[in-house]
């Protein structure tokens, strides 16, 4: 299995392209923001750009391990566990936490990333992928997240966009 050490999210798509060195490695789907593309504090869009992956949480966690506050709660998702949380915006089982590279655009002052604490994380089986339904996060899922985690290492570079992989890298897929 081979290091991803570059990623690219299309919002267009719904989909994260993991590529190593030129070849495209991983296909995942993927679900940002219902609110679209942006970088502003408080917009719940999912901001664009040139990032890194600043910090990884959660290693050796079990699928489904519920986050809260970057901490394991101890509990792990279960269909009784959301029933007990209503609306609970749920980050499971691993965190890949961005940080914006393009200060006044992804970084610093009312548009940094990492003070969004937007991540790459798991979600319930019971979430679609392939939509737009998260609160700017970048939400996969939980077998998925886990297998890209172990193949991310921090400051692996992550490009967030709008257009659709280019039909070269989707073709190369092995």
């Amino acid at each position: 299995m081979s290091t991803v050490n570059f990623l690219h999210i299309s919002l267009a798509d719904q989909t994260l392209y993991g590529f190593s060195d030129e070849a495209l490695v991983v296909r995942l789907p993927v679900s940002t923001a219902l609110n679209g593309a942006g970088e502003l504090n408080g917009s719940g869009c999912t901001p664009r750009g040139l990032h890194v992956v600043r910090a990884k949480i959660g290693a050796g966690l079990p699928e489904g391990a519920v986050l809260r506050g970057r901490r394991w709660t101890s509990e792990v998702w279960s269909a009784a566990l959301a029933e007990q949380f209503p609306g609970r915006d749920w980050i499971l089982s691993r965190i890949l936490w961005l940080s914006g590279c393009e200060p006044g655009r992804n970084r610093l002052g009312k548009v940094d990333t990492f003070r969004r604490y937007i991540y790459l994380h798991g979600t319930p089986p019971t979430e679609p992928m392939g939509v737009a339904l998260s609160h700017g996060c970048i939400r996969l899922r939980n077998p998925d997240l886990i297998g890209l985690y172990d193949r991310v290492s921090v400051g692996c570079r992550v490009l967030i966009d709008e257009a659709p992989c280019p039909q070269w890298a989707q073709a190369s897929l092995t």
